[in-house]
């Protein structure tokens, strides 16, 4: 049995945060629920998908005892409806839990907390170290984008987390565009790398915070712990071997120009507009101090844009996937990007002026 009694808000919170992992339909029932916790003052929340795990938990002004699984999102959608400080009680009964507040009440299934499966913790996560909850938001949320979707090659489908020494690099590929971004760790970590799974990556950017609170990390051999705030997400690492991004990254291209990236956003998406649904192909043509982008698609119809910029290489007809392009454009904040590239067959790669601790890589395509 299990009585929780406290303000809404207090629940709400909590609750939110772990019920992003939760699947609406899944082979194994229980895992659509969520597993309530409480002991003395203390109530948690804990979720999981049995790749990743997160815990969270709120202070009771009441104490309880006692644990029982709902459903998920049921539960969040019944909180969520209801006034912040509105008074809620939580009582789990035999295989029911009652929620009410005011005069509204819910009943709901609930599973035995014993049949819950926790992801069990490893013992070896004995490398830990911690960094600033935005340094670490923001290097992911600079390569999530060029993670690879549901890719045969699993282990394309998230990120290299890597620690040497005092830098933490983290690195996406899809095959077809890398981006890199590091992060100062300050002091010497040692060396370890894991690729941590896409849906541990889009969680932790959503719940990691843009302050200097620290979060704490630790990686074993095959799982990864990140502790802030009052969450704490455990993830399975993917296994496998993750292609040799420095290889990827140009270093002797010759041909560079700086482009404002809000005007240079506008008009590929207008150029976008007539390019080919399946392809999404858009030719950039260099000449000096000028850029043409072209579109064309198989109706025929063609979109050109023109842009003067500083341009003194060589005269170059390069073609790319028009939203690759787009997909950094939209994350980086910088007010320009610079374009290095080769040849109309070479890779270009994309920066931010000034900041090394940044680098997106596109292949070319043919058009």
């Amino acid at each position: 049995m299990l009585k929780i009694k406290t303000t809404n808000d207090k629940l709400l919170g909590p609750l939110q945060q772990v019920t992003g992992i939760v699947e609406r339909r899944h082979t194994l029932p229980i895992l659509s629920n969520v597993l309530i916790t409480a002991t003395g003052s203390k109530v948690e929340f804990l979720a999981t998908d049995l790749e990743v795990q997160i815990t969270s938990h709120a202070d009771l002004d009441n104490p309880a005892e006692g644990s029982v699984t709902a459903g998920a999102r049921k539960l969040y959608d019944i909180l969520r409806s209801l006034p912040e400080d509105a008074e809620v009680t939580l009582e789990a009964k035999e295989n029911r839990m009652t929620v009410r507040a005011g005069k509204s009440r819910f009943n709901l299934q609930t599973l035995a907390a014993t049949d819950f499966p926790k992801m069990v913790e490893a013992k070896d996560a004995s490398r830990t170290l911690t960094l600033p909850q935005k340094a670490l938001k923001d290097a992911l949320g600079l390569v999530q984008f060029a993670m690879a979707v549901q890719d045969i090659r699993y282990y394309l489908n998230g990120v290299l987390f890597s620690v040497d020494k005092d830098v933490l690099r983290v690195v996406a590929t899809d095959g077809h565009r890398l981006s890199y971004a590091s992060e100062s760790l300050g002091s010497d970590h040692g060396s370890v790398e894991a690729i941590l799974p896409r849906k541990t990556v889009l969680e932790l950017i959503k719940l990691l915070a843009d302050t200097d609170d620290p979060v704490s990390l630790a990686i074993g051999s095959n799982q990864a712990r990140f502790s802030f705030g009052n969450i704490e997400i455990v993830s399975k690492i993917v296994e496998g071997k993750f292609p040799d991004y420095q290889k990827v990254i140009p270093a002797a291209h010759k041909n560079r120009v700086s482009l404002d990236r809000a005007t240079l956003a506008q008009s590929l998406n207008r150029a976008a507009i007539l390019s080919n649904e399946k392809i999404r192909g858009v030719r950039l043509v260099f000449t000096k101090d000028a850029l043409s982008i072209i579109c064309t698609n198989n109706e025929q119809e063609e979109a050109e844009e023109g842009l003067a910029v500083e341009y003194d290489g060589d005269p170059l007809d390069i073609g790319f996937n028009i939203s690759y392009l787009l997909d950094v454009l939209n994350h980086v904040d910088s007010e320009t990007v610079t374009f290095t590239m080769g040849d109309s067959n070479s890779s270009a790669l994309v920066q931010m002026p000034g900041n090394d601790d940044f680098k997106y890589v596109v292949m070319p395509m043919r058009i």
